[in-house]
């Protein structure tokens, strides 16, 4: 299988190397794309007003280019570009942290592979509940594993299957399970701080209140040590609501 990988975590990022490799022995032509840079919660963003550079990166077996820039611009540049022809599966991860509820809109990993099925290839994001991980090797090999058993032909246009494993080690996982992502949102707070010179400034903490999670969703399965995986299709309309505005008379 042909395939572009790019991430949000960088180009470095252990992730994308170790899924790299697991691809490469599977025999699947790879083609990598990432940023240069960490780019973790910046979604669908695309560079518009300054030009893009590639920095190519062959070090220990792994060969890739690196973008000044976005996760979208890496597939965007990748496609349109890069590539010598279109690939069979956009795959991007494996991200440092679930991506689950809201975070497949905050995601840079997610919007990359969206990208992807917004030009109507293929597409999967790939996390790791683990912001800190030492060893993908597992979840790559299953990742991998993985790619052959979904019906990708048979599956809606413009769809982004959306994979994650939680923070244990692969052969402690429990099953995977096909489930609707996680509709609660974060209660956010900033810590204040002081800078050397005493001047303020504030880092984002947050979580997900427990007891607004449902149990049969993408955050609590993860949590209780489910590989979940969720079908995402970036329609937001919101059907009910169109029907009641036009009923309304407007």
């Amino acid at each position: 299988m042909k395939i572009l990988l790019a991430n949000d975590d960088g180009i470095q990022a252990i992730g994308l190397r170790t899924l790299y490799f697991a691809l490469i022995e599977a025999g699947h032509d790879v083609r990598v794309v990432a940023p240069v840079t960490e780019q973790s919660a910046v979604g669908h963003a695309v560079t518009l007003s300054m030009p893009i550079k590639v920095k190519e990166f062959k070090e220990n077996g792994f060969v890739g280019q690196g973008v000044y820039g976005t996760p979208v611009d890496c597939v965007k540049l990748g496609l349109s570009t890069l590539l010598d022809g279109p690939p069979e599966l956009v795959l991007s991860g494996i991200n440092a942290g679930a991506n689950v509820g809201v975070d497949i809109l905050y995601s840079g990993t997610v919007s990359a592979a969206t990208e992807g099925a917004l030009m109507e290839i293929p597409a999967m994001a790939v996390s790791m509940d683990s912001f800190n991980p030492k060893d993908l090797r597992g979840q790559a090999r299953y990742c991998v594993d993985l790619l052959p058993q979904i019906p990708w032909k048979e599956l809606p246009r413009k769809c982004v299957v959306n994979l994650n494993f939680p923070d244990c080690p692969i052969e402690e996982a429990k099953e995977l399970i096909v489930c609707p992502h996680t509709r609660a949102s974060y209660t956010d707070e900033y810590d204040t701080r002081l800078d050397p010179r005493g001047n303020p400034y504030y880092w984002l903490k947050g979580a997900i209140p427990p007891e607004r999670i449902s149990a049969d969703r993408d955050r609590a399965l993860l949590t209780e040590g489910h590989i979940t995986m969720t079908p995402l299709h970036f329609d937001f309309t919101d059907r009910d609501t169109l029907d009641l505005l036009k009923q309304s008379g407007l």
